[in-house]
């Protein structure tokens, strides 16, 4: 009995742990293998806002929400930060709109060689390789 409740909690702490990096972003290793899952990625627009600060402009078809557009621009900086030379990326705002089934996002990261400070840095080489596994394009 007592094994079964500490399974149990281990279980509920380990769920819990699991969403803390994302910061309201869906896993996109969690995307995996649903079928009805069909997007149609618009295109990507790179903006160079100041030194290591980018906006990301991105459009797509098809999402389910707005973690799907989030994911396609965490892609697109990624694939950014590695052209670039660099090897991270921290978010830094992500602003989503749909209208008439388009989905747009605008996205601003910094680009660093180091990892940044803060909760929301991801690696660009790893990030890159999980897109192309999810066959979300990047830029």
């Amino acid at each position: 009995m007592a094994q079964a409740l500490i399974l149990a909690g281990l279980a509920t702490a380990s769920a819990m742990l699991t969403g803390c990096g994302n910061q309201g972003e869906t896993d996109p290793a969690a995307l995996v293998g649903d079928p009805n899952f069909k997007p149609d990625y618009l295109g990507i627009e790179t903006i160079l806002l100041d030194g290591d600060l980018v906006d990301f402009r991105v459009a797509m078809k098809g999402a389910r929400n707005k973690d799907d557009v989030s994911n396609y621009a965490r892609c697109a900086a990624a694939q950014y930060a590695l052209i670039r030379g660099a090897g991270f990326a921290r978010h830094v705002r992500t602003n989503i709109a749909e209208s008439g089934g388009v989905w747009r996002g605008d996205a601003v990261y910094t680009i660093s060689t180091a990892l940044p400070d803060g909760l929301r840095t991801i690696d660009a080489e790893v990030t890159v390789r999980d897109c192309g596994a999810q066959g979300i394009p990047t830029v």
